[in-house]
């Protein structure tokens, strides 16, 4: 029984990981990539920087979820971001993740 509960937190890790490192491609799907980008400026900030803005922060994966889910303005200067009700929870959940990883 021990070695089936070790295996399945063996496939779930690799499961969320697979997922982060998917993240990229979910979004540039999404229509996230429009406006940002990993390393740099675009329209809004780069991923990088969002990470290193909100690094050791614990609400910070809520707060930036509701960004992506609702849209936000003020923090990154006068352009506000669009909300993107049309992105899944899971999804939102994903990104958070993989934003924050970088």
């Amino acid at each position: 029984m021990k070695a089936v509960w070790i295996g399945v937190v063996a496939v779930s890790a690799l499961l969320s990981i697979g997922a982060v490192q998917a993240s990229p491609e979910l979004a540039k799907s999404s229509g996230c990539m429009a406006c940002h980008a990993i390393d740099k400026k675009l329209v809004g900030p780069g991923y990088k920087q969002v990470a290193e803005k909100y690094k050791g922060d614990a609400g910070a994966a809520a707060m930036l979820a509701g960004k992506i889910k609702n849209g936000g303005k003020g923090t990154w200067g006068p352009i506000p971001m669009p909300p993107n009700a049309n992105v899944s929870d899971e999804n939102v959940q994903t990104l958070v993740k993989w934003i924050l990883s970088l």
